[in-house]
């Protein structure tokens, strides 16, 4: 798999339509988070994930269903590089674990053929009206921390040690373990790493 990431993108096509590596462009930059009401967070992006996708709006790249979308993972430093883009006018993306909300750079970017284009100092500004009150959970778009049960090996084994809340068909494990009354979470006292199941299910 390394090996095929390395050598992306393929020097082998004969067709005009697969631009090879000097018709692409590249774009390296580095992120931060500025959030006067967070603790802990602000500083570096760390791990941000950053793309370039079609002009629109704050996380509208989510809704694209068109085009050629661009993505990287910045390092702990907030400093990302997307390399082997097609020339084109983009928006550049970002969200960053930990953190709520939608980044997007206020100007446009235009990637032309054997480019390297460095950005600014890039600063993501948290959207807020004040202080967070109550939390459950981390917002980094995934069901890891919350409580996934034990499952049998009948299961994806592709999912065997990490991201178990992907096994498909585990919801079904809920009526199993509650089956008279709805689990319930209580701010303040409850645990959302025990008491708050992975995900929305429904009592069958």
């Amino acid at each position: 798999m390394r090996k095929e990431v390395r050598s992306w993108p393929y020097s082998f096509p004969q067709t005009p339509d697969f631009h090879k590596s000097d018709q692409r462009g590249s774009v390296i930059g580095r992120l931060s988070v500025k959030d006067q009401y967070l603790k802990v967070g602000n500083g570096p992006a760390r791990f941000a994930h950053v793309g370039l996708a079609a002009p629109g709006d704050v996380g509208s790249w989510e809704f694209q269903t068109k085009g050629y979308q661009f993505w990287t993972q910045a390092n702990e430093r907030g400093i990302f590089f997307i390399k082997a883009v097609l020339p084109g006018i983009y928006n550049l993306y970002s969200w960053v674990p930990g953190v709520m909300g939608n980044y997007m750079y206020e100007s446009s970017v235009t990637v032309t053929p054997g480019t390297k284009i460095k950005l600014p100092r890039l600063v993501f500004k948290p959207p807020r009206d004040g202080p967070t009150l109550w939390e459950i959970g981390i917002p980094d778009r995934s069901a890891a921390e919350f409580y996934v049960p034990p499952y049998e090996t009948k299961y994806n084994k592709l999912y065997l040690k990490q991201d178990t809340f992907r096994q498909y068909g585990l919801w079904e494990r809920y009526t199993e373990i509650y089956p008279k009354k709805d689990l319930v979470f209580t701010f303040g006292t409850s645990d959302y790493k025990k008491d708050r199941f992975f995900t929305d299910v429904l009592r069958l």
